[in-house]
């Protein structure tokens, strides 16, 4: 990389991470007006075909509505995350104007059992951290972004949050056991597929390779755990929830603790789907799917829905 590409890449990210809430997410709608109106990228196009996957039955106006509403609130996303990057821990802590469901947190960081918050990619999860960071020593996974200017950008920000940053590898498992059995705290992203490997977990009826990580974590070290997510609001800041999540994770194994976890998921976004960041290519995640992006919409529902038909054949008595 040459110095003049570092030298862009750190004044762009200084500049965006300077912007304030208001200005930064007023440059996303705008960026979104643009991509909603002319269908200009790719990665739209992703979003529009994952949202079919999702919600099937609903009608092609109401699906474009959603999609609509998801690329201009992962966009304003994106924007926030270089503010919250920018801004000290106290002034993001401010930015957090009601918390939903506190009390499930100080209770189980009270039993001083280690605690795995399940954060899915859904609003403003980057907000969180230095709520959390307030009351707790937190372990994270991360792994690094390929521009050295931008990871040592986001590594300096999450590094400051009263977090130990470890890698995405057996080491940082093991890193993240102790810290759980000393009574610390992890963030687990559970939504995403695994590098290689993984079970086959249904996620909106289609069988994806999926990490077990987030259920072993809980049912191995008997931390406890909470599901939670941050929203934007009107009044320039954010609103938390934490919830949380149904007490047979405790005692199923990986695979079920893993399907109880995506059925909390599939829940909140069938409630919120316009704040869910559908642009990730989940569901190329399985054998028969891996390049439904790289087909006809048309072709890809028929390949989805091949799949979805043999999952529910698989699943009744015989």
């Amino acid at each position: 990389m040459t110095d003049k590409h570092k030298t862009t890449t750190s004044r762009l990210l200084n500049f965006f991470s300077r912007l304030p809430i208001p200005i930064a997410r007023f440059i996303a709608r705008i960026l979104a007006g643009l991509v909603n109106l002319l269908h200009i990228t790719k990665t739209s196009e992703t979003i529009r075909l994952n949202i079919e996957i999702c919600f099937p039955d609903l009608d092609k106006a109401e699906r474009e509505k959603i999609t609509e509403q998801a690329i201009r609130n992962e966009l304003q996303s994106y924007m926030e995350f270089f503010t919250v990057w920018g801004s000290s821990n106290q002034k993001n802590i401010d930015r957090i104007h009601h918390v939903e469901g506190e009390h499930y947190f100080h209770e189980a960081i009270a039993e001083k059992k280690g605690l795995v918050l399940i954060v899915p990619h859904f609003g403003t999860w980057e907000i969180m951290n230095a709520w959390f960071a307030q009351y707790t020593q937190m372990t994270i996974m991360y792994e690094p972004i390929k521009d050295e200017s931008a990871d040592r950008f986001v590594r300096a920000a999450r590094s400051r949050e009263n977090a130990s940053l470890v890698p995405t590898d057996e080491s940082g498992v093991r890193q993240i056991f102790r810290a759980l059995k000393q009574g610390g705290t992890t963030v687990i992203l559970p939504d995403h597929s695994p590098h290689q490997g993984g079970e086959l977990i249904e996620y909106f009826g289609i069988p994806l390779s999926s990490s077990n990580l987030s259920a072993k974590l809980i049912q191995k070290t008997k931390s406890k755990a909470l599901f939670l997510y941050a929203i934007r609001n009107d009044n320039q800041g954010f609103d938390m929830v934490v919830q949380p999540i149904d007490e047979k994770i405790y005692q199923v194994d990986a695979n079920q603790g893993t399907h109880i976890i995506y059925t909390a998921l599939e829940k909140l976004i069938c409630q919120y789907p316009e704040h869910y960041h559908w642009s990730y290519k989940r569901f190329k995640a399985h054998p028969k799917l891996k390049q439904i992006y790289n087909v006809s919409n048309k072709e890809a529902m028929e390949m989805v829905n091949l799949v979805r038909n043999d999952a529910i054949t698989e699943s009744e008595p015989l």
